[in-house]
């Protein structure tokens, strides 16, 4: 029986040393994984973020682990990650998307703009700020690891512009493999998940009392949903659709 690889997808301003819980929960399961930055994020702060360029990080890290995975995503990563599947289906064994079932539009950004004109008025950029809310939803040693790889405060303008005109149940529509979608009962990112959860193909998962930072306040739990997954698309078969 062949298990697929799962690449994870971070959400906005982090990277993904925001996975790294998932990680070494999933590879003492013995589950290959890997895990991407998006451009202006991480490793690539710099780049210019736009749904292309993400989409093909993303098809690049499925390449890189032998040409098909399970993409895990989390909010901004769970729209990048049903974004990718729409471009490239070939290469998805399936998607599990977490905290993304909210229809993004310009309205829907404003609260992260103005987030970002705070964060970077403060005299240290917003670090401490980051740093403080990070800890109100992970571990103190997951915490060091996300600020050791860079909070990414400059890209939320390019990313609010971006996943505003971003149609995202027409891509999801267009993905015929299996999709999960997993949200936190407490998760304002729920807002519309009927809408998503009403697509062919697609199954909806609740954990109680999370919010919406589930992988990290919940990360055994989330690990165990991301392995049932894992061992529901074993063993690895062809896909149609574009490459």
């Amino acid at each position: 029986m062949t298990r697929p690889p799962v690449v994870f997808v971070h959400g906005i301003r982090v990277s993904g040393a925001a996975w790294s819980d998932q990680v070494r929960l999933l590879e003492a399961r013995n589950i290959r994984t890997a895990v991407v930055d998006l451009p202006a994020h991480g490793s690539r702060r710099g780049d210019q973020f736009s749904v292309d360029a993400a989409t093909d990080t993303i098809a690049e890290a499925i390449d890189h682990v032998g040409g098909q995975a399970l993409v895990v995503g989390h909010s901004l990563g769970g729209y990048m990650t049903i974004a990718a599947a729409a471009r490239f289906p070939q290469r998805f064994a399936g998607m599990l998307v977490a905290g993304a079932t909210a229809i993004p539009n310009r309205v829907f950004g404003l609260p992260f703009l103005a987030g970002y004109h705070v964060l970077r008025r403060l005299p240290d950029g917003g670090e401490a700020a980051s740093r403080a809310l990070l800890s109100r939803f992970a571990s103190g040693a997951l915490v060091d690891e996300i600020m050791a790889a860079g909070i990414a405060t400059e890209a939320v303008p390019d990313v609010v512009r971006e996943v505003a005109d971003f149609d995202v149940l027409e891509a999801l529509r267009s993905f015929s493999g299996p999709v999960w979608l997993v949200n936190g009962t407490l998760d304002h990112f729920r807002l519309h998940e009927r809408r998503f959860a009403a697509v062919a193909g697609v199954e909806l998962r609740h954990v109680r009392r999370a919010g919406h930072y589930l992988p990290t306040t919940h990360p055994e739990e989330f690990a165990a949903i991301v392995a049932e997954a894992v061992d529901t698309l074993a063993p690895l078969t062809p896909r149609g659709g574009n490459s």
